[in-house]
């Protein structure tokens, strides 16, 4: 039982150092640290907005005890739990429960981030996976009072980290073109197998960040679509519109590396080609040669020309006629062009 408790305690402590509130209005803003669970009180005053953050999705239990001390809907017990979500938009009674997958490339990989958000008209509930973000520019902005964003509801701070998580995947997107410079200058490049292993892979990598953003896209056109009151959702008409740049951008991208991936088999189509021709060229040639040598080193008794006198220049003026026919109608068929 001792340690039973001892569990529970250092579990809320872990969850007590992994929680923040950020509290704003058009006034004031201030940053508060919990020293106890029952401090997690969502207010519910119009100018006030507030901000609460916690980093870690293993906590099951403090989460149950907040949404039940804060009466918010019991559905969003279910749905923190379940980890592993797609980006999707549910509306709620009091609340609305939002989930993203933000992107992250490191060492030529990509790897996943599970974020969750409970929102409402006056406060935002961000949960990440790992500790550590993208999101402080925008609490500097809180506490600096820079911009609109103290003017505005907890709407426009939504649409702020949003637009931070689609930064994100901008620079994963630049850190990912930053690879590809090199192979996309042809001139600088072997076409070789190797060459198209490389290729083909970063148009896997580009197939998986535009998976991941139109996702996020259809995320944001259904928040663009809510009818909640007091919560403002023209903000995120332009969310959904740097989405749609950035996989026309991805597009354009594919289609680079697709006419990458041509070239290459259209130059060893040519070298190909310019191989097999020369060798045509030199067969046509000592074919004929090779013919009348054959017939004159047969070792027959009656063969009439081998007693000729000339015979011998005779035959080899034969084969440099052949020569040189074959080479006018090479030249003038364009064969050495």
């Amino acid at each position: 039982m001792k340690n039973k408790n001892t569990l529970a305690s250092n579990s809320m402590a872990h969850f007590l150092s992994q929680t923040s509130l950020i509290e704003y209005s058009t006034t004031e803003s201030s940053k508060k640290v919990f020293q106890n669970i029952d401090e997690f009180k969502i207010s519910k005053l119009p100018n006030k907005i507030q901000w609460f953050n916690v980093y870690g999705l293993d906590h099951k239990d403090e989460f149950k005890k907040v949404i039940h001390q804060n009466n918010l809907d019991d559905f969003l017990m279910n749905l923190i739990i379940e980890n592993e979500h797609r980006n999707k938009i549910i509306e709620l009674d009091n609340s609305i429960f939002l989930t993203f997958k933000t992107l992250h490339y490191v060492n030529n990989n990509f790897y996943f981030e599970q974020m969750m958000f409970i929102v409402s008209p006056t406060f935002v509930w961000s949960i990440q996976e790992k500790s550590g973000d993208y999101f402080q520019h925008i609490r500097e902005r809180i506490a600096e009072n820079k911009g609109i964003i103290r003017k505005k509801k907890a709407d426009y701070l939504l649409y702020r980290i949003i637009e931070a998580i689609v930064d994100n995947y901008y620079d994963a997107y630049e850190k990912l073109l930053e690879k590809s410079t090199e192979i996309k200058d042809l001139s600088k490049v072997k076409p070789s197998p190797e060459f198209a292993i490389v290729i083909e892979n970063n148009k896997q990598n580009l197939f998986i960040l535009k998976k991941a953003i139109s996702s996020l896209r259809e995320a944001i056109s259904k928040i663009e679509n809510l009818d909640i009151e007091d919560f403002e959702t023209s903000y995120f008409s332009e969310l959904k519109e740097q989405a749609n740049f950035m996989i026309d951008d991805i597009d354009f991208d594919l289609q680079q590396f697709e006419s990458s991936i041509n070239l290459i088999f259209n130059i060893q189509n040519h070298r190909l080609n310019e191989v097999m021709k020369t060798l045509t060229i030199i067969s046509v040639i000592f074919i004929p040669l090779t013919f009348l040598a054959g017939i004159y080193g047969m070792n027959f008794k009656n063969m009439p020309e081998l007693e000729t006198q000339y015979g011998y220049f005779v035959v080899l003026g034969v084969m440099i006629f052949i020569v040189l026919i074959g080479f006018y109608y090479f030249k003038k068929s364009k064969w050495f062009d």
